[in-house]
């Protein structure tokens, strides 16, 4: 479940404060590919971490596969919606957190397993959010961020080489529904690796 329309929304105060723009209300082709990515692991005994949770549907294949799961997002709705489906869909409420990346909690704790979908879209995200891989990820975790080629994805291999994250793994996974085709970066990064 997610809004009919996300242009429906757009508050012009969020957008005057900080361009802030519905963008979690859609469900982006990213994060269908993130969402079957995941739905082939187990996560049996292992904790996920998912930044920008939109909707979620990432959030509801984590926990189908097993994991526990915190989902963070900007928007208190996208938290909601996000409780809401992976309760309608697994019987189980995730932890959700609120989160701005220019202001990453310190008590997010480390995390097995940290995913995002189409989070490299403005051109300051690609340091922040390999920011936050650095500091929510186990030692021998695994980060998972999928992307349709937005503006920040150079950035964000380069800085999460800076913070010494290992990429293992440069998929691209093609996208076609109906008139829509992409082609999905499935960036994994390790410690160290």
């Amino acid at each position: 479940m997610h809004p009919a329309s996300a242009d429906d929304l757009i508050d012009e105060k969020d957008f005057e404060r900080d361009e802030r723009l519905p963008y979690w209300a859609d469900i982006w082709p990213s994060a269908r590919v993130l969402a079957s990515h995941i739905a082939q692991l187990s996560g049996k005994g292992r904790a996920l971490l998912e930044l920008g949770c939109g909707a979620g549907l990432v959030a509801t294949a984590s926990v189908i596969a097993g994991f526990r799961v915190c989902a963070t997002d900007y928007y208190e709705d996208a938290l909601r919606f996000t409780e809401l489906n992976v309760a309608e869909e697994t019987g189980l409420l995730p932890e959700t957190r609120l989160v701005d990346w220019r202001k990453l909690p310190t008590d997010l704790g480390r995390f097995d397993l940290v995913v995002g979908s189409d989070v490299l879209y403005e051109r300051i995200y690609g340091r922040l959010v390999a920011k936050a891989i650095d500091m929510t990820l186990a030692r021998n975790g695994e980060a998972v961020i999928a992307d349709p080629g937005r503006i920040a994805a150079d950035e964000f291999v380069h800085a999460t080489r800076e913070r010494g994250l290992t990429l293992v793994a440069h998929d691209k996974v093609p996208y076609v529904d109906g008139a829509i085709r992409q082609t999905i970066s499935l960036y994994r990064f390790r410690r160290g690796a």
